[in-house]
């Protein structure tokens, strides 16, 4: 039997198991959520299909990223997490890209005020210090404010235990390899150690983590050198807990990585390299009373980067200050209102031997009042209803709402969901001051999100199935365009609109205790309606796979062993090169991993080894660029 017809016939099987979710804990409708309020509330009077990836579930990927953790999430790609460890990463949430999905650390919007989609770097970002991360798909700028137009990514760090001294120490090694030139040797080095714990009212930890990698060249191409990531984090949180009711968090935050990285698909370069350092600081007191709930999240994000290729230096710094005041007010057992007031400001300045921006020029910001009401009816009906009015030094007031009611019947195990939102963005500061194309005269981009779906629970709760169907309008869409005679270049909104549809199936099954079967299908589709851009319509599609599967399978042999098996496809996608960009049909693929864990000594010594591409699949993620191909992984971690 050749290759082909194996990778056929698992395909079958599994969608003929109607494809199972990668998401177990879609199967526990009592599991509490944050993103759909701010505020804990079970995902049964939620009225959106949120997915939440927990820290059993966490504990079950060892070795992998972030970025490779997301794409497994239903209705989200992130382009570049299984290629060169140093390889920039795209973010396709239902069509959208970079700039329309919000990425939040511990509740707080995180960004690079610099970088030109004003995004966040999520390869900034160890997975040994996530405690859990939660994806909300669809228009959240009522909560999150401008950037939230296609979903928001929450993670959330680690959190001190209740005893008084607890850690742990890890190390891993593995290979780093394409399909193509096999090597077996290890060169993917990841080690680290945290130490937590609670004395008296007084709780406390502090992680360190670095990461070294080589072996694969960014580019593809035949005997390219080959590039080096390298990485270190630090993350330090300081805990007072002075009464019951009142809670002061304080944490700070050290991440700073280097990469080489290419002169584009199919162009090998030694030379260029990439240096990227963040420094967090935040502060979050919590206060509880009778009824309700008031919190104050701030944080001073400092970036600065530095970038040389073609022969010179570019410097980037940037500053964001986020202030989040917001309060929920218990009116009654089946109604609370969340009300608040968002302050962020934004600076960046670019220094290079071609252009000079300065923090002077480059500012902006912004301050947004808003309120939520969340109802909770005992009958089964729940409905979230809320605005935000943003008030930009800029853009002057926009106004976005949502409107998101949700049933549970009582007799049955079902759930309708549907929601409208709205949702901005504003250009980057990047986009209206580059001195080669930025056009001050960029309006903001207006996003609509219409979804319905269900959820049921069946076989004494054994089997849960969603499904979610969602409409997407973007109008005013921020492209970029570049004359191929006489280089002359902008950025612009398209006229016209984008509009992006499709649906999000998950399946989650339960089989014993020990074993469980998910995963989840989606399938998106962008229609662009642009005018006056020619180059519109392909662009809109670029990397988004129409269909995408991703099952697994999870046993837990006994109490220390357990064995988990996952499988991807990714559909047809377009890719482009060159210059003027030629567009290119990308082929389908898909990946086959396991991961087996065990416990040496019970609750104290963890050992576990992976493989990822078992099938050896020669693949292109991004046209150009390499991917990796059967590649090894072992690690140990020690808890004390």
């Amino acid at each position: 039997m050749n290759k082909k017809m194996i990778r056929f016939s698992a395909l079958t099987l599994l969608l003929a198991m109607n494809t199972y979710a990668q998401e177990p804990t879609l199967n526990q409708l009592d599991e509490v959520v944050i993103s759909d309020s701010k505020f804990a509330l079970s995902k049964e009077k939620s009225g959106k299909v949120i997915v939440k990836i927990n820290a059993a579930e966490l504990a079950k990927k060892p070795g992998q990223s972030v970025a490779t953790i997301l794409s497994t999430v239903v209705g989200l790609e992130v382009n570049g997490n299984q290629s060169s460890a140093g390889k920039n990463l795209g973010y396709y949430v239902r069509g959208g890209r970079n700039r329309q999905t919000l990425i939040l650390i511990d509740g707080i919007p995180v960004s690079d005020a610099s970088g030109i989609n004003l995004d966040y770097d999520l390869r900034l970002i160890p997975i040994e210090q996530v405690e859990s991360i939660e994806v909300m798909k669809g228009a959240a700028s009522t909560l999150y404010g401008s950037g939230a137009a296609t979903g928001v990514i929450n993670i959330t760090l680690k959190k001190a235990s209740k005893k008084e001294v607890t850690g742990n120490v890890y190390t891993s090694l593995g290979t780093q390899t394409t399909a193509e030139n096999t090597n077996y040797i290890p060169q993917d080095f990841n080690q680290g150690f945290g130490l937590n714990g609670t004395v008296g009212k007084i709780n406390y930890l502090a992680t360190l983590n670095s990461v070294e990698t080589k072996g694969i060249s960014e580019a593809k191409g035949v005997d390219f050198e080959e590039d080096h990531f390298s990485r270190v984090n630090t993350m330090v949180k300081i805990g007072f807990t002075p009464t019951k009711k009142l809670n002061l968090d304080f944490f700070a935050k050290y991440d700073k990585f280097k990469n080489d990285f290419d002169s584009g698909s199919f162009a090998d370069n030694s030379e260029n390299f990439y240096i990227s350092e963040q420094f967090n600081f935040g502060f979050s007191p919590k206060y509880n009373y009778g009824n309700g709930e008031f919190i104050f999240n701030s944080s001073l994000n400092l970036i600065e980067r530095e970038e040389f290729s073609y022969g010179g230096f570019t410097n980037y710094k940037s500053r964001n200050v986020n202030t989040d005041f917001f309060n929920k007010h218990k009116i009654n057992s089946e109604l609370f209102i969340v009300s608040g007031v968002q302050f962020q400001f934004y600076d960046m300045s670019i220094s290079s031997q071609y252009t000079t921006i300065t923090n002077e020029l480059a500012k902006i910001n912004m301050i947004d009042p808003y309120v939520s009401f969340v109802y909770n009816s005992k009958s089964g009906f729940n409905v979230n209803l809320g605005g935000r009015l943003n008030i930009h030094s800029d853009y002057g007031n926009h106004l976005v709402y949502n409107i998101n009611p949700s049933y549970n019947f009582k007799n049955i195990p079902l759930k309708l969901i549907s929601s409208f939102s709205t949702a901005y963005i504003t250009p980057s500061l990047y986009q209206l001051h580059d001195g080669y194309a930025g056009n001050l005269n960029l309006e903001a981009e207006d996003n609509s999100t219409l979804e319905a779906g269900f959820e049921i629970k069946l076989l004494n709760n054994k089997l849960n199935f969603n499904s979610v169907a969602f409409y997407r309008e973007e109008k005013n869409a921020i492209e970029y365009y570049s004359n191929p005679i006489t280089y002359d270049s902008t950025y612009f909104n398209a006229e016209g609109k984008y509009n992006a549809k499709g649906v999000e199936t998950t399946v989650a099954y339960t089989i014993s205790d020990n074993l469980n079967f998910n995963a989840n299908y989606t399938f998106s589709q962008v229609e662009s309606k642009a005018v006056n851009n020619t180059f519109a319509e392909t662009k809109a599609n670029l990397y988004n796979p129409k269909h995408k599967v991703n099952a697994s399978i999870d046993y837990q042999f006994s109490n220390r062993a357990y064995l988990g098996i996952n499988y991807q496809y990714l559909d047809k996608r377009d890719g482009f090169s060159g210059y003027p960009p030629q567009v290119f049909v990308l082929d389908s693929y898909q990946l086959l991993n396991t991961t087996i864990k065990y416990e040496l000594i019970k609750n104290r010594l963890t050992i576990f080894g992976s493989v990822m591409n078992i099938l050896n699949e020669d693949f292109e993620e991004t046209l150009g660029y390499n991917t990796k191909g059967r590649n090894f992984k072992i690690g140990l971690n020690v808890m004390f």
